[in-house]
């Protein structure tokens, strides 16, 4: 009886031998993917940040106790700021906005002012030329994207602000 003979083991291949110059290739490719992620990332970082710093936080402190006291004395009158808002065509926004006192008569002798605040974006912020039309109503026309926005309206009367309204509005 004949043996069959095994097949010839192939020898196994030596490892690939690691030279300082394949040493450094790896680690140019490692630090170069490194440092080029980080400059894009420090360059959408800069290009993208949108102002919202404090010079002084002990005069934002100050403003802060302003406003809230101007905000106490703002409930003691109890007015009434209602907001419509419309789209005549060509891209365009109309916001209307009548103030009443607390029995329901509309407030004259105000000087308004508004814009639309973009709440992640200082930048897009649309100020807002709100002309009279009596009887405590004002209108006003831009062309503010879709999204959501505050619509901030200040009322002044002799120069000094007595009413400040702000309203999350989503415009479509």
């Amino acid at each position: 009886m004949a043996r069959a003979s095994a097949p010839a083991a192939t020898p196994p291949k030596a490892p690939r031998e690691l030279t300082g110059r394949a040493v450094l290739a790896i680690l140019l490719a490692f630090f170069g993917v490194v440092i080029g992620v980080n400059v894009i990332m420090a360059r959408f970082a800069v290009t993208t940040f949108a102002g919202v710093e404090t010079e002084s936080s002990y005069k934002a402190g100050l403003a802060f106790t302003a406003e809230h006291q101007a905000a106490e004395r703002q409930a003691a009158m109890h007015w009434k700021v209602d907001v419509s808002l419309g789209s005549p065509g060509g891209g365009a926004r109309e916001v209307n906005i009548v103030v009443r006192d607390a029995n329901g008569k509309p407030l004259t002798n105000l000087v308004a002012d508004g814009e639309l605040a973009h709440p992640t974006d200082a930048r897009r912020d649309v100020a807002l030329d709100l002309e009279p039309l009596g009887d405590g109503r004002y209108r006003a026309r831009t062309q503010a994207g879709a999204g959501q926005w505050d619509l901030v309206i200040d009322f002044a009367q002799g120069g000094e602000r007595v009413f400040r309204s702000k309203n999350r509005v989503q415009l479509p």
